[in-house]
């Protein structure tokens, strides 16, 4: 999934480029895109699922007047958790700003406790990356 992002005046820091803080924010904006997307919205449901790692290697600056995306994918499924690919990448350019990988617990609000990951979710989200992928 492409989600385009908007960058603000405050995104901005005294390098003249978007801060490295920020970039986590658009990360997050486009896993919550994402989720929603496969109808997992993060904010309705018992189930869920948080991030428990990230990494992300910062590999090239985002200045205010670029316009940039973040694409977002599920690489991999374990039985309580998922892997989550993500660019940040400058439309104009096809540049890489910014590669991450986060894994994601399946969490059940009502015990407050990891979860498996229901059959009906990883269909779900499998079923929305092979459309995408059609999409191309």
């Amino acid at each position: 999934m492409n989600t385009p992002i908007q960058l603000r005046f405050n995104d901005i820091d005294q390098m003249g480029h978007v801060n490295n803080a920020v970039i986590m924010e658009f990360l997050d904006l486009g896993k919550s895109e994402y989720f929603t997307a496969v109808g997992l919205p993060p904010e309705e449901g018992d189930f869920t699922v948080m991030v428990v790692h990230v990494e992300v290697d910062f590999v090239g600056q985002i200045h205010f007047h670029d316009h940039v995306q973040v694409t977002t994918h599920v690489d991999h499924f374990g039985t309580k958790s998922l892997s989550v690919k993500q660019q940040v990448t400058n439309i104009d350019t096809g540049q890489v700003c910014a590669t991450c990988r986060t894994v994601m617990s399946g969490y059940c609000r009502s015990t407050g406790k990891s979860a498996i990951i229901p059959n009906t979710i990883k269909e779900a989200i499998l079923r929305y990356e092979e459309a995408e992928m059609t999409r191309g």
